[in-house]
């Protein structure tokens, strides 16, 4: 990085041109990433257009949109003409609809005609991920004529891992692994290596839903029918791992609070990232009035026995960090398949029991602590024993109540057909931090009656 910063500092655009050839895609994309948006360009300038187009195609978005911008247009046309239409599309999908006309129309005419037929799939759809650049063969084809078909036009092909049977009405029929074609004889037909057993994507079907085939299936492509089977395109498994960051990204902002982004950080208005979180933030805070409801409920209660005010956030935490704990396992169990909605019945039994054991190790620390400062300071007074099971009580029960909350909320919504994700950490344990209260209060009531209540 230092001798290219050298070479554009001194002007000589010569010698970094033919520095830039040795260096691979992937270590463009990360120098380019690293340099400042001027050096970014003269680099990117300095491509030849096969390099250039394979780079772009990996850059991050934002840094995409930074080139289409400020590059000559002619340029920009040759690499988007270039690229493949699965990456393409998802470069359409972020631009503004009135920059997105102006760059299809300087497309030539079959792209345009992809690009437009990808688009036209709805968003989120498997449509929007596949490609048109795969290798399809027919079944009374010989290995020989198979391998001189890849020979003539598998350069075009988006991946050779995978071969594809189509009858004469384009009808998918099987999928072949090349390597299948490699080791057969030159005289054997396709048919003889055929086992008609092959997954398939639906054009209309969910990405999330993709991610899980992929997930359950050893395969780096896919392909993508119609509702009557005939052959669209393919969806490789570069595109089902971008798809899967973004969920996670999703799923990762959705339990912090707030609503997803749609764009990078750095890049996103302030205003708008201000509008991301507000809304979760102004929830969250009359959710929380509720908690000063529920002291000024026990108001009489907390005069009689200050003491129980010096554990409330310590009953509060408890209770919020198990229904943490809950929500965050139960939804990434759900993302991973690991249950259904019909096992509501096991998850509950196990947080039951999970719930009632974290409960009572908290509860003897709990008790615990009390004991000890005690047995050091008496600062709890002549009650202080019943001060302590209080505390240990009450965290049997805030835990356990967590627990359920933060394992059943995630199902509940998954059932309504809302996203579970939405029952973030601070949701969760804004609730618990109400109803635990009330089981520390009420707990109180039944241990400290008669003495310090």
């Amino acid at each position: 990085m230092e001798t290219i910063t050298a070479l554009i500092q001194e002007g000589e655009f010569f010698k970094l041109k033919q520095l830039l050839r040795n260096f691979q895609p992937a270590e463009l994309v990360t120098l380019i990433e690293n340099e400042d948006e001027r050096e970014q360009l003269i680099i990117f300038r300095l491509l030849p257009l096969s390099l250039a187009t394979e780079v772009f195609e990996y850059l991050d978005l934002d840094v995409q949109r930074h080139f289409l911008d400020n590059l000559a247009q002619d340029k920009m046309a040759d690499i988007l003409n270039e690229m493949s239409p699965d990456d393409r599309t998802t470069l359409l999908e972020f631009l503004p609809a009135n920059f997105v006309a102006e760059l299809i129309q300087s497309l030539s005419e079959p792209e345009r005609k992809v690009t437009l037929e990808l688009l036209g799939y709805p968003e989120y759809s498997v449509g929007r991920l596949m490609t048109p650049d795969y290798i399809a063969i027919r079944e009374n084809w010989t290995v020989q004529q198979v391998l001189d078909y890849v020979r003539q036009h598998g350069g075009q092909s988006e991946t050779l891992n995978m071969l594809y049977v189509t009858d004469a009405h384009g009808v998918l029929t099987d999928d072949i692994r090349i390597r299948e074609i490699l080791l057969s004889a030159p005289t054997v037909r396709v048919r003889d290596v055929m086992d008609r057993r092959f997954v398939q994507l639906l054009a209309g079907q969910d990405q999330e839903d993709a991610i899980d085939v992929f997930r359950r299936n050893d395969r780096v492509a896919l392909p993508v029918v119609s509702d009557q089977g005939i052959l669209l395109g393919i969806v490789t498994l570069d595109d089902i791992l971008s798809i899967r960051e973004q969920e996670d990204t999703e799923d990762i902002q959705k339990f912090g609070g707030s609503e997803a982004l749609e764009e990078p950080y750095l890049t996103m208005p302030l205003l708008r990232l201000v509008q991301k979180r507000a809304g979760w933030l102004v929830i969250l805070f009359l959710g929380e009035l509720l908690t000063a409801s529920a002291m000024q409920f026990f108001e009489g209660e907390l005069k009689k026995a200050i003491v129980l005010v010096q554990f409330i956030p310590l009953i509060i935490s408890s209770g919020g960090n198990s229904g943490s704990q809950a929500t965050s396992l139960i939804i990434r169990a759900m993302a991973l398949g690991e249950f259904k909605l019909s096992d509501w019945w096991q998850v509950l039994r196990r947080e039951i029991v999970g719930g009632l054991l974290l409960g009572i190790i908290l509860g003897i620390v709990g008790f615990g602590r009390i004991a000890i400062w005690q047995s050091i300071t008496p600062i709890y007074g002549p009650h202080w024993l019943l001060v302590a099971l209080t505390v240990g009580f009450a965290l049997v029960g805030i835990v356990l109540w967590g627990s359920l909350a933060g394992s059943m909320l995630p199902l509940i919504l998954k059932k309504l057909g809302l996203d579970p994700a939405t029952s973030s950490a601070p949701f969760v344990a804004t609730l618990v931090d109400v109803t635990g209260l009330i089981i520390y209060f009420s707990v109180a009531l039944l241990v400290l009656r008669g003495t310090l209540l």
